[in-house]
């Protein structure tokens, strides 16, 4: 049987409570009072699609839509803004979990580039369709730095389900 690549090394299984602190933490990061700026990457979409990506039993489209409508409470966007971009992302990246987990770091974090240029194309639309300006074209480089931080997620995020390097031959994996 042909293995995947990320199955060079064989991971433990990621714990509920780390899971729960990093979106925590990504939530907590989106919330820092930097202003709005609109090329910001969105920490908290990063993490989730990350989750999506890894977990998509314990992390889905739910938890997507409560971080949306916490995220629209605090940033006072119109309500269901980001419930329906994380939703959307959370949907396409639980679509193509099992495919994107064959490539690289580097591959995966172009595969994540169109969803979230989609997810901040959605809430961009939503947002003018409720009569909202037009924020910019520095608007479309988020996505890019997201994609960007991709593989810095990856390797945080995998840290603590890594197996410590000692096989020997009793224990080959």
């Amino acid at each position: 049987m042909i293995m995947p690549r990320a199955a060079d090394q064989l991971l433990l299984p990621a714990k509920p409570w780390f899971i729960g602190f990093s979106l925590g933490v990504a939530l907590l990061l989106n919330m820092l009072p930097l202003g709005r700026e609109p090329m910001r990457p969105d920490m908290l979409a990063l993490v989730l699609v990350f989750w999506n990506v890894h977990q998509p039993r314990r992390v889905g489209m739910g938890w997507a839509f409560v971080f949306g409508l916490l995220t629209d409470v605090h940033q006072t966007a119109l309500l269901g803004q980001h419930a329906l971009a994380y939703s959307l992302l959370s949907f396409f990246a639980i679509t193509i979990h099992r495919r994107l987990l064959w490539f690289s770091t580097p591959t995966q974090a172009l595969h994540v580039l169109p969803l979230f240029a989609a997810a901040q194309g959605m809430a961009l639309l939503v947002r003018m369709v409720a009569g909202g300006s037009f924020p910019g074209w520095s608007l479309m480089a988020a996505p890019l730095i997201e994609a960007a931080l991709w593989p810095l997620v990856v390797h945080l995020l995998l840290a603590p389900q890594r197996r410590a390097p000692d096989p020997d031959e009793n224990r080959p994996l």
